[in-house]
């Protein structure tokens, strides 16, 4: 997939996110009938039975299969960071790559707990993006060049895309990009992030004030995105948009990620209906954003890594799920009486 060179980047975008399709009705409906064959009281199975569902809505599979699962892990730095608004350094991005090359993250061990394939994008981690408190993150072209190369985690044949992220301040980017998307005040967006003292998390506060002042009122989800947003947030909203457009569902991860959905359901409120939201992170603006999209995550373990982990452990829930639906006899096949 790739943007056309005719008409201004953020055109190309928006025509995209105007021709992503809907569900697909005929393989959901087999899937619904089938369940109702299936050796169990109807229901019984509660949300795994609506992930089969959503499965096949969104892949067009009927039984759904999740054969080639990936997690994407986009990685990035920013220059808002050298404003004290984390509990660490900006030499962490490029350790943590290491460290996920290594196989030594959290994400190496649940991505082999359930089978699931990693790959660590690098978002010009040694370049950090200028400080959202003083100039654009990005131009028009940068960004969407950005979002367009998000959409490339795709290729070869990935049935089911978690979103992961990782890059020291992106929490503050983040809550900048909500604000400026959904509105309110600086400090309902901010949270401790990485661990971030009393202190600390004054000073997000202030950067996210002071970004949202620079945008001047501007609302457009895209401007909002390039100018306060960062190359990650970019690249995971340019995913969600062309994993709508090749079948493929999205699981979120946390509330960096969710900043990234956030940016394609103001464009289009139904952008996310192929998406499924893994946990409720322990940053307290998650829970916000996700009753503001009116979104139920799947589960609140009181996480919040990142780098995909809570996407991780939803993928196996999915992979359970299709499992579940695929493998299950009927009442026919095992000779169970059903319901009178």
């Amino acid at each position: 997939m790739s943007l056309s060179e005719t008409a201004l980047p953020f055109d190309d975008i928006r025509n995209l996110v105007k021709s992503m399709p809907g569900p697909d009705e005929e393989a959901l409906g087999k899937v619904k009938a089938r369940d109702a064959e299936l050796t169990k009281p109807a229901g019984s199975l509660g949300r795994l039975e609506e992930i089969a569902e959503w499965l096949a809505a969104w892949s067009g599979k009927a039984p759904p299969k999740i054969t080639r699962p990936l997690v994407a892990i986009f990685a990035t730095a920013h220059g808002v960071a050298d404003e004290g608004v984390s509990a660490f350094p900006s030499a962490v991005n490029r350790q943590m790559v290491e460290n996920f090359a290594a196989g030594g993250a959290a994400i190496n061990q649940l991505c082999r707990a359930y089978d699931i394939g990693l790959k660590v994008f690098d978002l010009a981690v040694d370049m950090p993006t200028p400080s959202i408190t003083k100039e654009d993150a990005m131009d028009e072209a940068n960004c969407a060049a950005t979002m367009a190369y998000g959409m490339e985690a795709l290729a070869g044949g990935i049935d089911l895309i978690c979103l992961g992220e990782m890059g020291i301040g992106n929490t503050t980017v983040a809550a900048a990009v909500l604000n400026g998307l959904f509105g309110g005040k600086a400090e309902d967006w901010i949270g401790r992030g990485t661990g971030v003292d009393d202190e600390g998390l004054a000073r997000k506060r202030a950067a996210v004030e002071t970004a949202i002042a620079r945008l001047n009122g501007e609302k457009d989800p895209l401007e909002v995105l390039r100018k306060i947003g960062g190359r990650e947030i970019a690249a995971m909203a340019g995913l969600i948009i062309a994993a709508r457009l090749q079948r493929v569902p999205v699981i979120v991860d946390g509330f960096v990620t969710t900043a990234a959905a956030a940016v394609v359901y103001a464009m289009d409120p139904s952008g996310l209906d192929h998406c499924l939201f893994a946990h409720v992170s322990a940053e307290q603006a998650h829970a916000r954003v996700l009753e503001h999209m009116g979104k139920d995550a799947l589960f609140d373990f009181g996480m919040r890594l990142g780098e995909g982990s809570g996407a991780a452990l939803a993928a196996g829930i999915a992979k359970a799920a299709a499992e579940m639906h695929s493998g299950m006899a009927t009442f026919a096949d095992a000779g169970v009486a059903g319901k009178s």
